[in-house]
Parts: C-alpha cells; structure tokens; sequence
C-alpha cells in the first residue's frame, strides 16, 4: 500500500494511463461497431482520400472481394461511360420470333380505288411472356388378359400397361412442379411458405409441410449425384473452402437458439470442370472439417478458423491475403491513416490483377520476382510496428502473423489465387438466400438446402 505522495501519485498516473488506454479501446470499438451498422459494407478507399498518404503514387484501390465496380485513381482517367445497350444486345439471340403483320382495315383509298401491296413497314419490336399453367394428368394403364390361357388353365392372367413411377410415392408433384418449386426458393429467394398463396391463386391447395417434405425427398433422390460430385471435387489437386453459421430449431441436444454452420468446397477458379458443394454440419469443429475432407490430398485455400488444423499434415494449406487486408482496412476506417501494411497489400492485389491472365507457371515466376520482395517488406513492417494488441491494427497484425506460414505458401503455387474470395462470393449466395428462410425447422431440411 502507498504510504508517500511520491507513490500515490505514480499509482495514480498509472492508473490513469491504463484508462487511457481503455478508453481508446471502447472508442476505436464504438467507431467500428457504427460504420459496420451505419455506413457502406464496401472495402474500397476513397480516391479522394490520398493525401492521407505519405507517398501519393501508391495504389489504394482495394481488392475486389464480392461484386463492387472498381474506381479510378486521380492518377488515371476516368473509364469511357458505357454505351447504352442495344436492342439486339438486351434479347437472347435464341428467343423464338413471331412476326405479325398488320393489314389496312379497308384496302381503298380515299377514292375509293383498290390498293396494291408493295410491302411491310417496322413499327416496333415487342416482348411478350405466356405465364405457367397447370394441368392435372390422369395416368390409367389398360388392362388385359389372355383368354387362351384362361381356357387352358382354367385362371384368369390378367396383364396392365407399364406406367412410369412417380417422382415422390402417392404424392401429386411431378419433376417440372418440384423445379418451380425449388427455382422460387433458390433462385428468387422465395421462401416455401411464400409459396403457398401463389400456389393457391394457381388452383393447387398445398401446405408448407408437403413442399417441405417434397423438397427433403427430392435431395435424397439426387444424392447420387451430389455424392458424385464430391468425388469428382475431391479427385483435384487445389480447392477453395469457407463456412457460415446456420439456425436449425429442432436439432437434437441443442436449443432452437444455437448455431449449426453451413460449409462449402470448391474448385479453383483455373479449373477446366469446376465444382461448388455446399454441405451440412450441426458443428464448426474441426471433426467436420476432417470428414468434408477425407480423401483430399491436395492443396486447400481457406481462412484462419482453428478448425481447419486438425486436417493435419495431409493437406496443405493455404492462407487467404484478402481476410488479412480486410482487418487492415477496418482500421483504416476508424483512423482514416492508411498503414504502410495496408499500401503494400493493396500493391500486392494491384499486380495479382495485372497477372490474372498469365498461366500458372508464369504467374508464379512473377510471385517469385515480383511479389516475394513485398510479402518480406510486408512481413519486416508487421515485426516492427509498435500498437496496441487490442486495437483493430493491433488485431490485424495478430491475425497475419497467426497466418503467416499458411500465406507464404501462395508463394508456392501460381494455381491458388491471392485470396479465397470465390469460395466466399458462393457462400454469398447462400447467405442471400438465408434473408429469407434464415432456419429450418430439422436436420434433414439444413441438408436438403444444401443439397
């Protein structure tokens, strides 16, 4: 305990230092937490922010992660404004044409002659869409018997037509009903309880248990071939991979409030027949992680979750740049100063964009030449830089140094992109999707979505 002035006030100053430095901790994490709810999800940096810069000649357009337009640098021009499409280019080439042509009401002119056609005039061209319709099939198969032998035997041998079997056993869908069914839900993102007015207003009275139960079966019927896939996946050398948290409300030995996760695999984008399997899993454990992966040997790009460690030695491992960009980005937007880490890694993309038509052995000579000398400049500046480890760059040197050997390895093979951005835009989708069906109500319908 402080007995003189001398160390009450030394206790004192640091405990005030310490609350400084609490205090600019919940800052910077109040300013993250209000741009994150508040201001553009976009991981591009302002060109009219340069000056922020040291050197103004540094690239500070970001690495497109999803779908945003890039903009122009001051230092370059503005891109050309699109021409307005064409009518020739908004129409499929294959759309099929029916041509009408307009007769005159009364074939005289105004003195009452006999007119002479001499051709047609265009006036417009014209969109039209037929809606769906639905019939009801009556299937019946004729009955026979053979008469001859009911003499000889004295039984009757009565035979019936072959009719095809249907799609789901005592039920009315069919193939083209259940693909307008599933097309609403995955392609449109109309959840299946959606449905059933459009259904009811089309004559067919069904309920969100039979289509669910619809939608069930029908992934067990093709599992074959989603089973064929994940052989035809697993057979490659390079794969991307990513997960997202899912709700399942009846899943046994957990509460309606837990997370179960959504995964995917995928090829690399150079592949010739490329292949995206989403899987189902009621953990994040690294357990799944290992039997998603079972009889891969090859190289697999993912992120930093711990899960992925337990692959072992069997795979290798590749990081991805763009997750570590991303933390350095979110600390350039709370302290509007842009890192030297930041300007290299934003160099690094720069060049990976000007390589991306380059073969992969190309494409890894100019890693070698090229790229290498600014992941070591990259790497020397995250073992000197002085910051606090809680604060967003504190956090982001702590993600990149975790990562370190596992990005290095991009160094390695030019088949592997810089970042694992396809496998999350296809993560994206399903995340869009989940908007509007965000759970679902068993197991066996988390795997149908999937599927």
């Amino acid at each position: 305990m402080a007995t003189t002035t001398e160390e009450l006030l030394k206790q004192a100053l640091e405990q005030n230092a310490k609350l400084i430095q609490q205090i600019q901790q919940l800052t910077d994490q109040v300013a993250y937490l209000t741009h994150q709810r508040y201001s553009s999800r976009s991981e591009q940096i302002n060109p009219g922010q340069t000056s922020l810069l040291d050197d103004e000649g540094v690239f500070t357009n970001p690495e497109q992660t999803g779908q945003q337009s890039e903009a122009a640098t001051d230092d370059e021009p503005l891109p050309p404004r699109k021409s307005k499409s064409t009518r020739q280019q908004l129409l499929a080439n294959d759309l099929p044409v029916k041509t009408t042509v307009v007769s005159k009401t009364d074939e005289h002119c105004e003195h009452g002659h006999e007119l002479k056609l001499v051709g047609t005039h265009f006036v417009r061209e014209a969109v039209h869409r037929i809606p769906g319709r639905l019939f009801v099939e009556k299937i019946y198969e004729k009955t026979y018997k053979c008469s001859t032998c009911e003499l000889e035997d004295g039984c009757s041998h009565i035979y019936r037509g072959n009719a095809p079997k249907a799609l789901i056993a005592h039920s009315i869908a069919t193939p083209s009903l259940i693909a307008s069914i599933l097309h609403q839900k995955y392609i449109l993102g109309t959840p299946l309880y959606r449905q059933l007015k459009d259904w009811q207003r089309a004559g067919v009275l069904l309920s969100e248990t039979t289509i669910s139960n619809w939608v069930i079966k029908c992934a067990e019927l093709v599992k074959p071939v989603y089973d064929l896939m994940r052989s035809h996946l697993m057979s490659q050398g390079f794969l991307q991979g990513d997960e997202t948290p899912y709700q399942v409300l009846q899943e046994p030995g957990k509460s309606a409030q837990s997370k179960s996760y959504i995964w995917v695999a995928r090829s690399i984008t150079r592949c010739e027949m490329p292949v995206v399997m989403y899987a189902y899993a009621n953990t994040r454990s690294g357990k799944f992680a290992q039997s998603l992966y079972s009889g891969f040997p090859g190289v697999l790009q993912c992120d930093g979750y711990a899960g992925y460690n337990l692959l072992g030695d069997s795979i290798t491992r590749v990081g991805c740049w763009a997750h570590v960009r991303r933390k350095f980005f979110d600390d350039f937007k709370n302290t509007k100063k842009m890192t030297l880490g930041l300007k290299l890694l934003n160099q690094m993309f720069e060049l990976e964009r000007d390589w991306a038509g380059l073969d992969s052995a190309s494409r890894i000579e100019k890693r070698q030449v090229v790229l290498k000398p600014l992941i070591e400049h990259f790497w020397k500046w995250c073992d000197h830089v002085d910051t606090l480890p809680k604060d967003r760059l504190g956090k982001a040197l702590a993600y990149a140094q975790g990562q370190r050997v596992a990005l290095n390895r991009t160094l390695e093979f030019g088949e592997i992109d810089l970042s694992n951005n396809a496998s999350e835009r296809n993560m994206k989708s399903y995340v869009i999707g989940r908007k509007t069906w965000p759970f679902s109500t068993s197991p066996k319908g988390a795997a149908a979505n999937a599927i």
